[in-house]
């Protein structure tokens, strides 16, 4: 009866429940004011040197986090640079979902050309290992923010259609598609209304994840060099210093905050899509006790 009462909520609701999910929610809304308000607040700079405090200053008063090869500060230039890593890996997961959702759906609705020709599309550019890829394709671009937005989301769209074409396959013989076809509904109508709210829920999972992906893609380009270059700051770009040995090893208030960000927004990301999939599907894993469905053994002892 629990059980059955902790399905019976809200999608919502189950989210709510989960702490996990809940805690990583809190930090990546935390995360957004702060890049968002800080600099206005505080009046960071990350552009202008410092030629008082020197290069490669310490953490000081003045300058939390030190300040760069040039007399930058840290501070400023992580919190800017904050930015434009999530800006990366929101837009670029939410144009992998503006491309990907319509094509699955054509595919797996319309079947024909429009599955087979969409589908080896998909395989083709999975073929290519990703960043070999996206580091091609991005050097032809040019190393700019909207250019890596636009590689990523472009070649990110086929995990989101494939997700979307199988839930299509089962949901297109469902008796309310068969009934609102034999009824003479349009097939964007149809689509619209019966396909795509019984296909969208994986997709909702499949976004937080699709961003941690971009903002570990958009820090291995920075990291490389073709990505956000300086003077533009982006936790890849400033986890670079980390090249130089002495800054490895004698500086690590330079790159271990950026590091240490991008690691944990990744984190929380993958927190909030297990947090979606089990508030979207209760009966996939655990109730909102936190514990495993029970099992029944042999020896009729119930095991969680």
């Amino acid at each position: 009866m629990r059980r059955g009462r902790a399905e019976g909520r809200s999608p919502r609701a189950r989210l709510l429940r989960d702490r996990r999910a809940v805690f990583c929610l809190a930090v990546l809304a935390a995360e957004l004011l702060a890049v968002l308000l800080l600099p206005p607040l505080l009046g960071l700079d990350p552009y202008t040197s410092d030629l008082a405090a020197g290069f490669w200053a310490p953490p000081s008063a003045v300058h939390p986090l030190g300040t760069d090869d040039v007399g930058r500060d840290l501070l400023a230039r992580l919190v800017c640079g904050g930015r434009v890593s999530l800006a990366v890996g929101l837009c670029s997961a939410a144009l992998s979902v503006l491309v990907g959702v319509p094509l699955g759906l054509l595919a797996g609705y319309r079947r024909g050309a429009w599955e087979f020709w969409l589908m080896r599309l998909a395989d083709v550019l999975q073929s290519f290992p990703s960043i070999v890829l996206v580091l091609c394709l991005v050097t032809l671009a040019g190393p700019s923010a909207v250019n890596l937005v636009l590689v990523l989301g472009l070649l990110g769209w086929t995990d989101i259609a494939r997700l979307v074409y199988g839930n299509t396959l089962s949901v297109r013989e469902q008796e309310y598609v068969l009934a609102a076809r034999a009824l003479g509904g349009r097939t964007g109508r149809i689509l619209r209304r019966n396909v795509l709210p019984n296909v969208i829920s994986p997709v909702w999972c499949a976004f937080p994840l699709r961003a941690g992906r971009a903002i570990l893609s958009e820090s291995s380009l920075s990291f490389l060099g073709v990505g956000i270059r300086t003077p533009q700051a982006s936790w890849g770009s400033l986890i670079q210093y980390a090249v130089s040995l002495p800054v490895l090893a004698g500086r690590p208030w330079v790159w271990v905050p950026p590091a240490a960000c991008m690691l944990l927004t990744v984190f929380c990301l993958q927190g909030v899509g297990d947090g979606l999939r089990d508030a979207l599907d209760p009966r996939g894993r655990a109730g909102q006790d936190g514990k495993r469905p029970c099992r029944v053994k042999s020896n009729g002892i119930q095991k969680y």
